[in-house]
């Protein structure tokens, strides 16, 4: 069986910037088992499955090590692959997802949004054991958790910059992740994400802790549209916006590679 697969870097202008993530447009599901072994052989953030499903499409991403309830980063592939590669006419998809249907629009200047729930953080009145030892951080740091990740408000970019997490004490928090925040010098603010426990040390970029982050940062700095930076090595940056209970994120894609994985079969 041959299946068809697509690597894009998202939320950047330019190869090998942004975050990469594999897309599979299939025609029915695979197994959940095969589906995790295409994954961990890919070895990305994250690789889309998406299926068809009445007038919209089905999409479940997965690690290299589980799956997950929500992704940015690959939704904006998925979307850049079908509006270039897969003859998708209309400027609009809605990829149904375990967080609810998720509207993705290209506009114009071909520039691509999706419209995700949004995930305000709560403060915690007590820090998990390991978090802030992990990440080397103060003691007094404000810390937040969400239905996702907790998340850890800097002092500075330059304190999120220079952090260099133990991952193996991080990988003990019990959560999907850890996200490192701060008010931005060239943009509104700034971030790191970290995912030891999903199989993933740093993510390049990732959206979905944008609709905690955005969520925050618009309450603190009192607008709802603010510009983002993830400083991982390959860098992202994102257009974010708050709207009610939504939270808009716009960004670039930039194709990698097009192919197809050949496995034994759907039973084998």
């Amino acid at each position: 069986m041959k299946i068809p697969i697509y690597q894009a870097d998202a939320f950047t202008g330019h190869l090998f910037g942004g975050n990469p993530a594999a897309v599979c447009p299939l025609t029915e599901w695979l197994s959940d088992e095969l589906m995790q072994k295409i994954a961990a052989e890919n070895n990305l953030s994250e690789t889309a499955f998406i299926v068809p499903e009445g007038d919209d499409y089905r999409i479940r991403w997965f690690t290299p090590g589980v799956e997950v309830a929500l992704c940015g980063h690959a939704t904006l592939a998925s979307a850049h692959v079908f509006f270039t590669k897969l003859g998708y006419r209309k400027n609009q998809i809605t990829f149904l997802s375990k967080s609810g249907p998720l509207l993705v629009t290209r506009g114009a200047d071909q520039r691509i949004t999706l419209d995700f729930p949004a995930n305000p953080p709560i403060p915690v009145k007590e820090v998990p054991a390991g978090l802030l030892e992990g990440l080397a951080m103060e003691k007094n740091a404000s810390v937040f958790s969400t239905s996702f990740d907790y998340m850890v408000v800097a002092a500075s970019q330059e304190e999120v910059e220079q952090l260099n997490p133990d991952f193996k004490t991080l990988a003990k928090v019990e959560a999907r992740g850890v996200i490192v925040t701060a008010k931005g010098r060239e943009s509104d603010f700034v971030s790191r994400c970290f995912y030891p426990q999903s199989g993933i040390d740093e993510d390049p970029v990732t959206g979905s802790a944008h609709t905690i982050t955005t969520s925050y940062w618009a309450g603190v700095l009192g607008k709802n549209k603010l510009q983002a930076i993830q400083l991982s090595a390959r860098r992202g940056y994102l257009d974010c916006e708050l709207s009610g209970d939504r939270v808009r994120m716009t960004g670039t894609a930039v194709m990698y590679l097009q192919g197809e994985i050949e496995v034994p079969g759907v039973g084998d």
